[in-house]
């Protein structure tokens, strides 16, 4: 039997990146340690705010338009192991987000939480990172469920210079 030809094809060059960035098991890294000592190359880094335990980075390949996390600079996967003057700032960081993001997206609402673990479904699971994913009405549709395909409607650079403009006017 011969298989069909696709009728459409979406070209997602980006997505190489994300592939070919699997994890090598025998040197494992952590890609919030790697960035964070960097604060001359945050743009590179998409890191738009930096706090005294924590910072906020784009999602390099993001659920959705304007997607953030954000991450403790302390290197644990042990929720239980946040000590009070974490907990707090990264609450704060998230309210921060929201603001940023209400501002510069106008966003209809939000999904904001963690994955604990490999099972839970954290891609990295040894360094906590709360997710911070702003949702539209109508931002869902067929790609998803008939192409296995999630569309992202703006360029990563182009969404990271509209947030850092509010982040640095201290929204």
């Amino acid at each position: 039997m011969k298989a069909e030809k696709p009728k459409e094809i979406l070209w997602a060059p980006w997505r190489m990146e994300y592939i070919l960035s699997a994890k090598d098991e025998k040197n494992p890294r952590c890609i919030f340690c790697d960035r964070s000592p960097y604060p001359d190359r945050d743009q590179e880094n998409l890191i738009l705010y930096r706090g005294n335990t924590g910072f906020v980075i784009m999602n390099r390949f993001p659920y959705n338009s304007g997607h953030l996390m954000v991450v403790p600079y302390r290197h644990s996967g042990d929720l239980t192991a946040l000590e009070s003057s974490e907990k707090l700032e990264i609450m704060e960081i998230i309210q921060l987000c929201v603001e940023a993001l209400d501002e510069a997206m106008q966003p209809h609402g939000y999904n904001i939480g963690m994955n604990l673990g490999r099972i839970a479904g954290a891609g990295v699971e040894d360094h906590l990172h709360y997710h911070v994913v702003p949702r539209w009405s109508g931002d869902t549709n067929f790609m998803p469920v008939i192409a296995n395909t999630k569309v992202i409607s703006e360029a990563l650079e182009k969404t990271y210079a509209k947030l850092k403009t509010v982040f640095d006017r201290g929204k």
